[in-house]
C-alpha cells in the first residue's frame, strides 16, 4: 500500500483508552509515518493522536437500568462513531472493550461498509455469564483480540478467529516505582500504615462506592487514627474523586495516575472498586480487598446470569479466593474494615496474601511478550489478509 494506513480505534472507558494508547504506539513503533489514527478514546489515546469527538466518560455505563437511562446517548454517539469511520475511511477498525457500545458501533459500520475488516480488542467474559454473546460476536467482527487463553476456545467454537495477545496489566513495570519516595513526599512514616483506596474508573462506580469506603475508613481510624489514607483519582473521573473525597472528615492523599504504582508499592492495604487495578495491586505486592455494587434491579438480572465464582482475574485464574471480595449487600463499610484491618494489623497474613496474588499471575500468563506488540502485529494480519481477499 502506498499510501499510509488509516487506523480507527474506539475505545469507551478508561481501561479501554489505556489498551488503545498502547495498541497505537505500538503500531507507530513498527509503521512510523505508515499510518495515522482516528476514533473515539480519552486523555491516553490523545496524547498518542487519536483526536475524540466528544467526551467518553458518558459512555462509562455500569448495570442495566443505567444503560437503559443512557440509551438516547449511546444510541447518538454510536451513530456519530459510525459517521466518523464513513467519513474517514479507515483500513481497519478496532473495537476496544465497553461491549455494550462496541457491539453496537460495530453493526453499524458492518452495515454501512461491509468491505472494512472489524477487529474487538478484548472480548464479553462469557465463560462467566451470557455465553451467547461469542456467537453474537462472531457475526459482528472478522477477528478477537484475546486477552487470556481460557478466552480463546469460547469464541473459536463459534468460528471466530482469535489471537491471544495477554493483558498489558500483567506487564505494567513496576520496576520504577517508589514507595519510599511517596510516603516521602506525602509526609507519611515509613512504619505508618497506609490504606490505598481505588474508586473506580466509572462515573457510577464513583457515585456507589466512594460513600461506602468513607464509611470504612472512618471505622478503621476509630480503631487506629493514626492510620493514612490515600485515594487514586483516574483520569476520566478525577474531578469527581478530588470533589467527593475533599468532603471527607479526615486527611486523604489525593493520588493521580502519574503516582499511582509508587502508591501502590507504599500502601499497607488496598481497598479496590473490582476491575484491571486488581492485576495492577498484584504486581506491586499490595494485599487487596475488593469491593462492588451496582444499581438493585441490575445485581437482581446480574445474579440470573453470572457463573463464575469470583470476580477478580487472578482468583478466577487460580480457583480460589486469594483477595476477599465483598459484592452488592456483602460491600458494607461493617464487612470492609474488618477485611482491610486484618491486612492492616496482622502482617504475617498481608504477606501470605501478597505471596499468593503474586503466584496467580503466573497462570494469568505473566512474563509473556508485550500485548499490545502481538496486538498491532494481528491487526496488521487482518488488513493483510483482507487486502489479498
Amino acid at each position: 500500500m502506498s499510501r499510509p494506513l488509516k487506523i480507527m480505534l474506539v475505545a469507551a472507558e478508561a481501561s479501554g483508552d489505556a489498551l488503545g494508547a498502547g495498541l497505537a504506539r505500538a503500531l507507530r513503533a513498527r509503521l512510523g509515518q505508515g499510518v495515522s489514527f482516528v476514533g473515539i478514546g480519552g486523555p491516553r489515546m490523545a496524547a498518542e493522536g487519536v483526536v475524540s469527538p466528544f467526551d467518553i466518560a458518558e459512555l462509562s455505563i455500569l448495570g442495566w437500568i443505567e444503560g437503559l437511562r443512557a440509551y438516547r446517548t449511546v444510541r447518538r454517539r454510536v451513530a456519530e462513531t459510525a459517521a466518523l469511520a464513513a467519513r474517514e475511511q479507515p483500513d481497519a477498525v478496532v473495537l476496544i472493550d465497553s461491549w455494550g457500545f462496541t457491539i453496537r458501533v460495530a453493526e453499524a459500520i458492518r452495515a454501512a461498509r461491509p468491505d472494512v475488516p472489524l477487529i474487538k480488542y478484548v472480548g464479553p467474559q462469557v465463560w462467566a455469564s451470557r455465553p451467547g454473546r461469542a456467537r453474537t460476536l462472531a457475526r459482528a467482527v472478522d477477528h478477537l483480540l484475546a486477552l487470556y487463553s481460557f478466552d480463546a476456545p469460547w469464541f473459536e467454537r463459534e468460528g471466530l478467529p482469535t489471537t491471544v495477545v495477554g493483558s498489558s496489566a500483567l506487564h505494567v513495570d513496576m520496576g520504577g516505582a517508589d514507595g519510599a519516595a511517596f510516603r516521602a513526599r506525602r509526609g507519611v512514616t515509613p512504619d505508618a500504615k497506609l490504606l490505598l483506596i481505588l474508586p473506580g474508573s466509572r462515573p457510577a462506580e464513583i457515585a456507589r462506592m466512594t460513600p461506602v469506603y468513607e464509611a470504612t475508613v472512618k471505622r478503621l481510624k476509630t480503631q487506629d487514627p493514626g492510620l493514612e489514607v490515600a485515594v487514586v483519582a483516574a483520569g476520566t473521573v478525577s474531578k469527581d474523586v478530588v470533589g467527593r473525597v475533599s468532603a471527607w472528615p479526615f486527611r486523604v492523599h489525593v493520588v493521580d495516575e502519574a503516582e499511582k504504582y509508587d502508591a501502590m508499592r507504599a500502601a499497607t492495604a488496598a481497598l479496590a472498586t473490582s476491575g484491571t487495578v486488581s492485576t495492577e495491586l498484584a504486581l506491586a505486592g499490595a494485599p487487596m480487598v475488593i469491593a462492588y455494587k451496582i444499581g438493585g434491579v441490575s445485581y437482581q438480572l446480574m445474579k440470573r446470569l453470572v457463573t463464575a465464582e469470583h470476580i477478580t482475574l487472578f482468583n478466577i485464574a487460580a480457583g480460589e479466593r486469594i483477595a476477599p471480595e465483598f459484592i452488592q449487600g456483602e460491600a458494607s463499610a461493617e464487612k470492609l474494615a474488618a477485611a482491610v484491618g486484618r491486612l492492616l494489623n496482622d502482617p504475617e497474613a498481608a504477606a501470605d496474601q501478597a505471596r499468593r496474588q503474586t503466584a496467580a499471575l503466573d497462570l494469568m500468563g505473566r512474563g509473556g511478550p508485550d500485548p499490545s506488540t502481538l496486538a498491532a502485529e494481528a491487526v496488521l494480519r487482518v488488513i493483510e489478509a483482507k487486502a489479498a481477499g
